[in-house]
């Protein structure tokens, strides 16, 4: 027993609301035969489908049984629309790729039960309706009234108590009609038939019922049911519908085995858009990779250097606007030097690094290394047979106000260094990956040095001056005639070369800063 009571249906599409069901209450009886007729747009179909659980009412209540439906979960909708309710679609729909004996096995299927058992049922549900001799036939080898019994079959094959019929005989013809019609009276003897038509004569000769439905109200009721106050409706759990795995699986390679060439044509460019797209997101990530790899060798390369002070280079230019000629004749003074020595700023190194180390940044995980340079200048001597000579800080300039001493500012002091020497990074395992090492191995201890070549094995006469492998009184001997103003003959001798071996005995004496100071 269904009892439908005060129900609305409203559907929305932007701004347009259209009133499916405007407090529609029907009772029905276990076993009748129901016909609701009205216009197009009346609300019958919908109507249907509430009754069915397709569609969900948005106020009111459905009552089956004496149980209300208000708290139904997705699950319980489920059970009662496989277990209680059977359909019958106008268009039939039908599995065009099976034949009838498994479009009706379909249901039972769903339900869990056994291949046997849902075998049996469905050929006596077929054999019911007279389809017995059409059982291995398709639905397009079938007419219109064969397939729409077809439908019918699967819809009994679970016993549904009640049967839900949505314009039966709209698409068959006046004689297939009548047998479509006689086949529900019969089945409306021991449930609940529930058949939405247009046409009002096969309504009054077959139906035990008429119910009109007009702009969602009920206008007309031949036979009404009333019920006396009862219990209030308990809500209860409802079985599941479920169907084993391993017949999920045989029914999807038998849906995927019916289209072959289809479902060959879908995998073949199912898996050329995987490649591809495999294909860009490798790439992608290559190129990201190799663009991260430039950015790191480029860093280390070239780092960021902070030094103890600096100043602006742009102090030098001369201001846009003050450079116009003069109409008073006067001198004027142009504060390059001033403007100069007032933009040297002065960084706080050691703040600096105390807020690095406290903890309080995260910019370690932004940097491979941060180390600190405390430009101690090492007092280094070449020794030779006829004495020794400094090297660092290099003194071969200075005839010409080049040198790298260690009381110079940090700025001008990295520009006009023309030192050989420099420290190696303590974190020397972010370069190792950029050298090559040629001859001997890298520096393992604090008094060791390592010589670096260029891309094409070169290393600057500078360099061979500082080791001894060109005589040092050249050097001098240059510097003192650049300074004198003394003009020189271009060097037209050939370019050294020596042999890897050549620079792996060269050893240089490093002085202590005590050692030059002197008691007073």
């Amino acid at each position: 027993m269904l009892q439908i009571q005060n129900v609305k249906k409203v559907y929305k599409t932007g701004a347009l609301v259209q009133t499916a069901l405007d407090g529609v209450s029907l009772n029905l009886r276990d076993n009748e035969f129901v016909a609701i007729l009205g216009p197009s747009g009346s609300g019958k179909t919908t109507l249907l489908n509430v009754i069915g659980g397709l569609d969900r009412y948005d106020s009111g209540d459905l009552i089956i049984n004496g149980v209300t439906t208000k708290k139904y979960s997705s699950r319980d909708w489920d059970s009662y629309r496989n277990h209680t309710v059977g359909f019958v679609f106008q268009s039939y729909n039908l599995i065009p790729h099976q034949n009838i004996l498994s479009n009706v096995e379909l249901a039972l299927t769903i339900s869990g039960v056994s291949r046997r058992e849902r075998r049996k049922r469905a050929k006596e549900a077929l054999t019911k309706v007279g389809l017995a001799e059409h059982m291995h036939k398709k639905p397009s080898q079938l007419s219109g009234g064969q397939m729409q019994r077809v439908a019918i079959a699967r819809a009994l094959v679970n016993n549904p108590s009640v049967l839900l019929a949505d314009e039966p005989t709209g698409a068959l013809d006046s004689e297939t009609s009548v047998q479509v019609m006689d086949l529900l009276k019969e089945v409306a003897r021991d449930r609940l038939v529930v058949m939405v038509t247009h046409n009002p004569e096969l309504a009054e000769q077959y139906a035990t019922r008429t119910v009109r439905l007009k702009d969602g109200k009920i206008t007309d009721d031949t036979d009404p049911y009333e019920l006396d106050p009862g219990e209030a409706a308990v809500h209860r759990k409802m079985g599941r519908s479920s169907m084993s795995l391993l017949t999920s699986l045989s029914l999807s390679f038998h849906n995927l085995w019916t289209k072959k060439v289809r479902t060959l044509l879908i995998a073949f460019a199912g898996s050329i858009g995987i490649i591809g797209i495999a294909m860009i997101l490798s790439m992608s990530n290559g190129v990201d990779r190799y663009i991260q790899n430039v950015e790191e060798d480029t860093l280390k390369s070239y780092p960021l250097q902070i030094t103890d002070s600096s100043f602006n280079l742009a102090s030098f230019l001369p201001e846009r606007g003050k450079e116009d000629s003069n109409p008073d004749a006067e001198v004027r003074e142009r504060k390059t030097v001033t403007n100069l020595l007032a933009t040297v700023s002065v960084n706080d190194l050691a703040s600096l690094r105390n807020y690095l180390e406290s903890g309080k940044t995260d910019i370690y995980s932004h940097v491979q290394a941060i180390e600190y340079d405390y430009r101690l200048t090492p007092q280094i001597f070449a020794v030779s047979d006829d004495g020794f000579r400094q090297v660092n800080p290099d003194r071969s300039f200075a005839a010409l106000g080049f040198s790298a001493t260690s009381n110079m500012n940090g700025m001008l002091s990295t520009m006009s260094s023309t030192d050989s020497f420099h420290i190696m990074p303590a974190k020397r395992e972010l370069y190792l990956g950029q050298y090559d090492v040629k001859a001997g191995r890298w520096p393992e201890t604090w008094n060791e040095c390592v010589l670096v070549l260029t891309s094409r094995g070169n290393v600057s006469d500078l360099a061979l001056y500082t080791m001894g492998k060109k005589d040092p009184a050249e050097l001098e001997e240059m510097v003192r005639s650049f300074a004198e103003g003394t003009p020189r003959k271009e060097d037209e001798s050939e370019e050294l070369t020596f042999a890897y071996r050549d620079f792996l005995d060269v050893s240089f004496r490093l002085l202590p800063a005590s050692s030059f100071y002197t008691y007073d």
